[in-house]
């Protein structure tokens, strides 16, 4: 979430508690909790004149239930209570009504406790996914009024026909500091007015911007009846007509497409970039001064790092934050957190810039934006603001209004490639066919997330800047997975969210494909393209090996998760049951993800779309010679998982759940007194099983139930309570000087027929010997009592006759699983062990070799006695 100035010492618990509550700490409260709870809170009193003066103009314009409304609705007057309410969940303690209450530093959680203290305080009931689609006190008010049966009341702003001078395509700021950088020196026309036949396009009416007049027709509506529109004045564009109402009214299903006044706004954003400067082609060299956007965020951190370590550039990291000191600790912590290194050598490549992608010339001073025009080599844009509830209106000045600012740098001043960092997200239609790197993206119409339209926005926006001869490259990520190495993970990011509730839950929603890739391979290939020239100016899709239902279902059985198979819907709801049921604080942006209307849309167009296509990444990352792509599976997950469980988002195999692959070990010798000859009957039936294959990967340990029979001991059996066996502890290497070399150890804990405790530790060795066969079959004991030495040792093997029957052909499986799988599970088990025994056996005989070979260079007395 943003992250603001935390000046006001009286909202700073506040705010820090919402934030924990985002970041998994408010114990799962869901958000119907949350605002149960906040409308139980008593209401803060209003203080100062301006609120005072907003809540008595309130009156006039919210219908009481006790008296009916006898004044005209005023829109500027609820706008204003709905500020004054507002404000008292930001760092700032106000908001202007104008501004965007999450751009101004608003929480999700903040979002729920303002839906509450509206209605408590104004007696207004607007839905908490009204407030994420447009934050704007304006545009509430406006929704307000017009679900009020108010909108004819309503006078729509007046709209010159001339552009006002000086008028620059940055958006309003307001809610930000005050003293703000210059305005953009971009000029366009007139603001647009507010669309006709249709609710008001709020955001239409308070930004500057306007649309152009040859869109294509899929993106706009035809021309009025008279079929011409007026002829703009000599270098103006025109302002666009307003739309014409159906002839028929057709009403949608409900958050099947979006919203009018969001395709108008994108249609006005979309030509801003007809305004940006004319450019030549960049020089085509290697980048040496980079400006780098989104570096505290998950991929940008990645990026600098890989930027420093494979590019001699120096690089300019745009940081949100008030000063250079506060920069450069956010941009050090970001890096600690994701396992990266903060050194002085990367110190000293990097220069932070305080500055914030959302305003114009990105916050810095003229002299400072001059200065970058002239020196920099390259532009890399990653800074977005990723949110799956909030809308269009509310995302805009981060995604597409930010992107639009980079252009503008990169094509002024020197000519600079601008590589954006776009997102799969631009295909999120419903049905959509294809998702290659140069086939047809989303119809906008048709995306309801706000995320998703910002993104395509943005894209398209900057595929016009292309005509301007500015060299944009496109680098769409799909969902960006953990490290394969550190096993950093984005928290907030939503493929790591769904795999968190796949392993907990064990179960997983009926998809097509999952396009999701690691953030270092994800991190590499994009500055693969950044430093090489030829690769500039084409799309890429950087999505890996797209994930099949199959893959994840088998590589969750491999890692002893069996999951069962739901609908998208029934998925859902059992999820939102168990997050309900066991609230899991860590997973709290989850449930709000699978509340909204808007963002299940955006689940439901990910799971169900076709695999990404990347023919021009894979020719480039062979080019490169970079590490191809490949399947995001349950190997390269291991360390990603590891931190997923350690956090609370995800739960490893246990040895208290139902074994995955298991199998009888039967052993017979005989045990005596230490020192004195084993001549006591003893023998052990064992049952030998795995709880996961991660348990052998990570641990190389095997679990032990069974009994113990030896009289030398009780004469009843003895119950294993607790067992393991180590496969090769210590990589074999013996512990004194010696030629046995452990192949396997046990470590028993027993409890006889009274209850009395006994410990049983063996080991089975291997010698450079020619009795290989009973090498891994004797197994060398000792027993003894809870907390006492030893008092008996002896030996025990396997039959010859038992060991392939029971431990080879005797292999079970979990039922659960497909006849392929249980192959599968065999064949897994049998090479793993097989090779790790082999590699046990053959450390003596090396040993023994290299001492007839004379190879020691140090000679032992010995030797020299020879």
């Amino acid at each position: 979430m943003r992250e603001v100035n935390e000046d006001a010492s009286a909202y700073a618990g506040q705010r820090a508690t919402a934030e924990a509550i985002e970041r998994g700490g408010g114990g799962g409260l869901s958000v119907d909790a949350l605002l149960a709870k906040a409308r139980t809170a008593a209401a803060p009193t209003p203080t100062g004149s301006d609120v005072g003066a907003a809540a008595a103009a309130v009156h006039d314009v919210v219908p009481d239930v006790e008296r009916p409304a006898a004044a005209v609705p005023d829109v500027e007057a609820l706008a204003a209570a709905i500020a004054a309410v507002a404000g008292r969940h930001l760092p700032e303690g106000h908001l202007s009504p104008d501004a965007d209450f999450f751009d101004a530093g608003g929480t999700s959680v903040g979002a729920v406790e303002l839906v509450a203290a509206l209605e408590d305080e104004l007696g207004m009931e607007i839905a908490l996914d009204d407030v994420f689609a447009d934050a704007r006190p304006t545009s509430l008010a406006h929704r307000r009024l017009s679900t009020a049966g108010a909108t004819a009341a309503l006078a729509a702003p007046a709209v010159s026909e001339t552009p006002t001078p000086g008028t620059t395509w940055a958006p309003d700021t307001a809610g930000t500091a005050a003293s703000e950088g210059p305005s953009a020196s971009v000029t366009v026309g007139s603001p647009v007015a507010p669309a006709t036949g249709g609710s008001p396009s709020v955001g239409a009416a308070w930004d500057p911007v306007v649309a152009v007049p040859d869109a294509p027709p899929s993106w706009g509506s035809p021309p009025s009846a008279a079929g011409a529109r007026p002829a703009p004045a000599a270098g103006i564009l025109p302002v666009p007509a307003p739309r014409t109402a159906p002839a028929v009214a057709v009403t949608p299903a409900p958050y099947s497409t979006a919203r009018p006044e969001d395709l108008d706004q994108i249609l006005a954003d979309l030509a801003l970039a007809d305004r940006l400067p004319w450019t030549g082609d960049p020089e085509p060299l290697p980048p040496r001064r980079i400006l780098l956007t989104g570096a505290t965020g998950f991929l940008g951190s990645h990026m600098l790092l890989d930027l420093l370590r494979h590019s001699d550039a120096h690089v300019y990291c745009l940081v949100r934050a008030a000063d250079e000191e506060a920069a450069l600790g956010r941009l050090g912590e970001a890096l600690k957190r994701y396992e990266l290194p903060w050194s002085s050598e990367v110190r000293r490549r990097v220069t932070v810039l305080p500055g914030d992608i959302r305003r114009p010339h990105l916050g810095l001073s003229d002299e400072l934006w001059t200065t970058l025009t002239h020196e920099l080599d390259s532009v890399v844009g990653v800074a977005a603001a990723v949110d799956f509830l909030r809308g269009y209106q509310s995302l805009r000045q981060s995604n597409v209004i930010g992107s639009l600012t980079l252009a503008e740098l990169a094509a002024t001043g020197r000519p600079k490639p601008l590589h954006h960092i776009s997102s799969v997200a631009v295909f999120n239609e419903v049905g959509i066919t294809a998702m290659g790197e140069d086939d047809p993206l989303a119809h906008v119409d048709r995306l309801v997330a706000g995320y998703d339209q910002t993104k395509w926005a943005a894209e398209v926006a900057l595929r016009r800047a292309r005509d301007h001869g500015l060299i944009v490259t496109a680098l769409r990520p799909g969902g960006i997975g953990g490290h394969t190495r550190t096993g950093a993970y984005n928290p907030q990011d939503l493929s790591s969210g769904l795999l968190s509730a796949f392993g907990r839950f064990r179960t997983v929603p009926a998809f097509n494909h999952l396009n999701a890739a690691p953030v270092d391979w994800v991190s590499r290939v994009a500055v693969g393209v950044v430093c090489e020239p030829d690769a500039w100016g084409y799309d890429y899709n950087l999505t890996g090996v797209p994930n099949t239902l199959d893959d994840v279902v088998r590589d969750m059985a491999l890692g002893g998760m069996h999951v069962r198979v739901q609908d998208w819907e029934e998925w859902r709801t059992h999820a939102l049951a168990r997050l309900e049921a066991e609230p899991v604080p860590e997973l709290a942006f989850l449930t709000r993800v699978l509340r909204s209307p808007t963002a299940i849309k955006l689940c439901e167009a990910t799971l169900k779309g076709p695999a990404a296509t990347a023919e021009r990444t894979a020719a480039l990352v062979e080019a490169l010679g970079l590490r191809p792509a490949a399947r995001y599976d349950a190997q390269a997950q291991l360390r990603a998982f590891e931190r997923l469980a350690q956090d609370g988002l995800a739960r490893l195999p246990h040895k208290d759940d139902q074994p995955y692959l298991w199998f009888s070990e039967t052993t017979e010798g005989g045990v005596g007194p230490v020192g004195a000859p084993a001549d006591t009957p003893c023998s052990m039936a064992l049952t030998l099983s795995l709880a996961s294959m991660y348990q052998l990967v990570k641990e190389r340990r095997v679990d032990v139930t069974g009994e113990l029979t030896c009289a030398a001991v009780h004469p009843e059996p003895l119950v294993v309570e607790q067992g393991d066996v180590w496969i090769r502890p210590e990589e074999g290497i013996p512990q004194r000087h010696g030629m046995r070399h452990r192949l396997l150890s046990y470590r028993l804990a027993l409890r006889d027929a009274e209850g009395g405790r006994w410990w049983l530790e063996g080991h089975k060795y291997a010698r450079a010997r020619r009795d290989v066969w009973r090498q891994t079959r004797a197994l060398t004991v000792e027993i003894g009592r809870e907390g006492a030495p030893a008092t008996l040792a002896g030996e025990l093997v396997v039959p010859a006759d038992t060991y392939l029957r029971d431990q080879v052909d005797g292999i079970k499986v979990d039922p659960r699983l497909t006849s392929q799988e249980k192959r599968a599970a065999k064949l897994t088990w049998l090479a793993w062990f097989g090779l790790e025994m082999g590699r046990g056996l053959l450390g003596p005989f090396a040993r023994a070799a290299a001492d007839l070979l004379d190879l020691r260079r140090t000679p032992t007395p010995s030797e020299h006695h020879r």
